[in-house]
């Protein structure tokens, strides 16, 4: 069946508009094929052009040459078959041939210079400027590695003049910056890039590669807060691109000497087609180059064993993959350095698989799965450990003992050196073991029931050594264990029976309230859920002011009394937190803390201040918050673990998000993803704090880092927590979407989000989010759906008694059916209806004048032409004329809403104008406009100085027509 002309220019405008990649390039030979059938050269020379762009941009760009070669061919026979844009585009691309041949290690660098001579021939002749010529010549010096003539090359195309054959500013910009950081001068590079980071030069690839490029040197110069963002905004740009193999590399290389080895190997996994041989073997170098850096960092992580992506066909390790990548990479750069005559790219890529780390850890806020090795064989049975020198595990003991007693944060990191001196104990009295099995079922891992058992193994050595004060201790605090397993009878029992022990041994007084404050404890998890008193929280009560007597009358104990204080308050804090009275729980820790200070050890309260700042948030005072959790932050950096570091900064990220300290919020909101992944907890604390890093970036506008936060969070959020979280996340990724214009994205998000919030007994969301869905499908131009959708959320809005949400979805489908074709009446009906449900109400005024303000300009958009000699039948006056109509009746409507809607009722009058002007009434015109520049007068807040402008503006126009 033979193909018609338009047939092929149709598909020709849809092909352009596919991804990159081999799909897109097939149908662009069979596009050449068709057009050849055709007899239309035009079109033939436009479906090479095509084919050329799409070779170019994908990773089968040496399969340019020959279509080229046939362009060139038809340009020598018949130039005149080539219109002034072929033309262009004809040199435009002897460029990308040129460069293209460079990246080639098969093509004799004789060759590569042979195109570059024809190319500064041919644009001679064309009358154009040298400044491409020139950077191609810089180009094959700086690959070979002539440094004299790179800089030659490179000082000449900087002095050639600009004209329509150079790259674009972005282009050329990322080029040159390139070079400077090439040559080790990073703040000069980043300065060039400058114009194309802030979006002054931008191209289908730019800033892209620029934002990828400006990683390493943005660390080396400490400025890692840029290098994150540029990460987080320039991967989501690339990810998708199959020409972006090269900046795929630079990410991977980013992460992998950042600290983000975890990171690196995702984004790996995303793009393990890039191992693929291809038409490409530059890009492929740099990702090899990059693969092998990435797999070296794992194996000197201890991490050989960790399963990687690597080449089809079989499994991979880090060690493997890492011989692999190398090797082929130095066989490839040394095919490129043969063909050069040099030792440029194999040095080069040596460079780059050898680079050390630049920065131990730099929180990107994104969570990557946790690094883990393969199947490992079973160990071997371990050697009998070797008996300890006695003499130095008493001397760690006696160091531990001696830090607990003075209550130093030090105490615990002794008592752990002390357990791993010790092994098994061989050698060691009951005593020293009693406080090593002590010790470790306080602090050590494992189950509640194994840590339990420990306890009463302690208070068994301690009675063999003859310290029953001790094992009352130890016996007190496996009662406490025994309430955190749940047998709550016995461990009530328990602790009694041991504090009547201790005060029956005449125990010195710490340990007697240290006994005290194990049954408080016992009796805080025995206390229901809910506000109400029961006798569990009166117990409590009295529990705790037991202990705070005693500690008021052995005041003379000293420190140790006072931190038996600051527990019994922090304890009270917890309870009245628990219990849902945050302003009492303040109360209770900041006593608690203040009892800590007074004794001068401020970091035994940090769990206090954490409990005051999660209790000021509640009472909304984040001052307090602020402050608290800094303090815990400060005073409690020793004893923290990760965990509790992750919460205190989430705490104070909320706190100073909450006053508007917005990149503080964000610093503190990473902080606590960081540490809630050391944690281990990184589905769930570190969810919340991506989360929260997510909503800060957002409010900050900085929509593509924001939104790749969310779209990594959102799976463990959808595992591990509430729905509520979900429909957040989403609700704030759409909104990011949007505002990157990714519309058909973004109604997704908002959609998934409604099918959520529907189930909710309070609707709001739902019609929310159904609004905004409609609104994005509307931006996407998708009319149908946007039209389902925007009837679906008006339903919404009826049942929840929003009239005036009602009023603006009409008037929103009234837009979308103006596109259908349903056209003017179809959209005039909806605005009819619009103003309907306005009409009568006092509280919908406002409404009312906008509808017949949107009717006007509905009305006028809808008009294929304008008021004069061409509207012969009259159809463009009798639009400006009904225009005009709902202008003046908006107008009204607005100036009976009083003076705060001026400024509404003004853009309606300016309206009225522009109507006025065209329908050739200049008087008219003139009056309204300078009715409002004068309503305004001098004023310079709002919206004054637009008014006045747009008033100058109808008086030129009425000028014009009149003159």
């Amino acid at each position: 069946m033979s193909t018609t002309v338009a047939a092929v220019r149709e598909a020709l405008q849809e092909n352009m508009r596919e991804p990159e990649g081999p799909a897109r390039n097939a149908r662009a030979e069979r596009l050449v094929e068709e057009a050849g059938h055709t007899g239309d050269t035009a079109l033939l020379l436009d479906t090479l052009f095509n084919l050329l762009s799409a070779y170019n941009f994908s990773s089968e760009s040496e399969k340019m040459f020959v279509p080229f070669a046939r362009v060139l061919r038809m340009w020598d026979e018949r130039p005149d078959d080539f219109d002034e844009f072929a033309a262009h585009r004809l040199h435009w691309m002897f460029k990308w041939v040129s460069s293209g041949m460079l990246d080639q290690p098969g093509i004799p660098l004789a060759s590569v210079e042979k195109w570059q001579t024809e190319m500064e021939h041919r644009y001679r002749l064309a009358g154009y400027s040298e400044r491409a010529v020139r950077q191609g010549e810089f180009r094959i010096a700086r690959d070979t590695g002539d440094l004299p003539r790179a800089e030659r090359a490179f000082a000449a195309w900087l002095a050639a003049d600009r004209d329509e054959m150079s790259d674009c500013h972005a282009c050329e910009l990322n080029t040159q910056g390139a070079w400077l950081s090439h040559l080790d001068r990073p703040a000069e590079a980043l300065e060039t890039w400058a114009p194309v980071l802030a979006g002054e030069h931008t191209c289908a690839h730019e800033p892209h590669v620029v934002l990828a490029s400006s990683l390493l040197p943005l660390v080396r110069l400490g400025r890692t807060d840029e290098a994150r963002a540029h990460h987080l905004r320039g991967y989501r740009m690339i990810r998708d691109m199959e020409s972006m193999r090269s900046t795929v590399a630079d990410h991977i290389e980013f992460c992998a000497l950042t600290g983000n080895e975890a990171r690196a190997l995702e984004l790996l996994a995303e793009h393990g087609g890039h191992f693929a041989p291809s038409g490409d073997p530059d890009t492929l170098l740099d990702f090899l180059a990059a693969v092998a850096l990435l797999a070296r960092r794992l194996g000197e992580l201890g991490l050989g064993g960790q399963e990687m992506p690597g080449p089809a066909g079989r499994a991979w390790t880090a060690d493997a993959l890492h011989a692999y990548a190398r090797a082929e990479a130095l066989a490839l750069a040394g095919r490129f350095d043969a063909r050069n005559g040099s030792t440029v790219t194999s040095a080069r890529a040596t460079a780059r698989m050898d680079a050390e780390p630049l920065a131990e850890r730099l929180p990107l806020g994104v969570r990557a799965q946790r690094l883990t090795t393969g199947p490992r064989p079973a160990p071997a049975a371990p050697a009998a450990p070797e008996a300890p020198a006695g003499e130095d595990v008493q001397t760690l003991l006696a160091t531990a003992r001696g830090l607990a007693e003075e209550l130093d944060p030090g105490a615990r990191a002794a008592w752990d050196a002390a357990c791993r001196a010790a092994g098994d104990g061989a050698g060691l009295d009951a005593s020293a073991r009693a406080e090593l099995a002590d010790h470790a079922a306080v602090h050590g891992t494992g189950d509640l029931e194994a840590r339990a058992a420990r306890f009463l193994e302690a208070a068994a050595l301690y009675e063999e050594a003859g310290r029953p004060v001790d094992a009352a201790g130890a016996r007190a605090r496996h009662a406490l264990a025994l309430a955190l397993t749940g047998r709550d009878a016995d461990a009530l029992a328990g602790v009694e029976a041991e504090c009547a022990r201790l005060r029956a041994l005449d125990a010195p007084p710490r340990r007697i309230a240290s006994a005290l404050l194990y049954r408080c404890r016992v009796l805080l998890h025995l206390l229901p859920e809910g506000p109400e008193a029961t006798p569990a929280s009166e117990a409590l009560e009295h529990a705790i002011d037991e202990v705070l007597a005693y500690a008021e009358e052995h005041a003379a104990e000293g420190r140790a009394m006072r931190a038996r204080v600051a527990d019994a308050f922090e304890l009270r804090g917890e309870a009245a937190l628990a219990a849902g009275d945050p302003a009492r729980a303040a109360a209770a820790f900041a006593r608690s803390a203040q009892a800590a200070d007074e004794a001068g050890i401020p970091w035994y309260a940090t769990e206090a201040r954490g409990g005051l700042a999660q209790a000021a948030m509640a009472c909304g005072d984040p001052g307090t918050a602020i402050g608290a959790a800094r303090s815990a932050l400060e005073h409690g950096a020793e004893v923290l673990s990760d965990a509790p570091t992750a919460r205190l900064h989430l705490i104070l990220s909320d706190a100073l998000a909450s006053v508007g300290e917005r990149e503080a919020a964000v610093e503190h909101a990473l902080e606590a993803a960081h540490w809630a992944d050391r944690a281990g907890e990184g589905e769930t604390l570190g969810a919340w704090a991506r989360l929260a890093l997510g909503g800060a970036l957002h409010r900050l506008g900085r929509a593509d880092e924001a939104a790749s936060v969310l779209e990594t969070v959102l799976p463990d959020l959808e595992r591990h927590h509430d729905e509520g979280q979900v429909v957040q996340a989403r609700w704030w990724l759409g909104e990011c979407l949007a505002a990157l214009r990714d519309h058909r994205q973004a109604a997704e998000q908002f959609l998934r989000a409604a099918g959520v919030a529907q189930g909710w007994d309070d609707q709001q969301d739902h019609a929310v989010l159904a609004n905004l869905a409609a609104d994005c499908l509307d931006r996407a131009g998708m009319d149908d759906e946007a039209d389902r959708a925007y009837e679906r959320a008006g339903a919404l809005w009826r049942e929840l008694g929003r009239p005036d949400a009602v009023v603006r979805v009409l008037r929103a489908r009234a837009w979308v059916a103006a596109r259908g074709d349903g056209g003017l009446p179809a959209a005039r009906e909806l605005m009819a209806s619009a103003a309907r449900e306005a009409a009568g109400d006092e509280q919908l005024l406002a409404e009312l004048a906008q509808t017949h303000r949107q009717t006007g300009e509905l009305v006028v958009r809808s008009c294929p032409g304008e008021p004069g000699d061409e509207d012969e039948d009259g159809t463009a006056r009798a639009a400006y004329e009904e225009g005009l109509a709902h202008a003046e009746r908006a107008a009204a409507v607005f100036a009976a809403c009083g003076p705060d809607l001026r400024d509404q009722r003004t853009a309606a009058q300016l309206m009225a104008a522009w109507l006025e002007a065209d329908l050739g009434r200049a008087e008219e015109a003139t009056a309204r406009a300078r009715a409002v520049a004068e309503e305004y007068g001098a004023e310079e807040e709002g919206v004054a100085e637009a008014r006045r402008e747009e008033a100058e503006s109808v008086l030129k126009y009425v000028a014009q027509r009149v003159g």
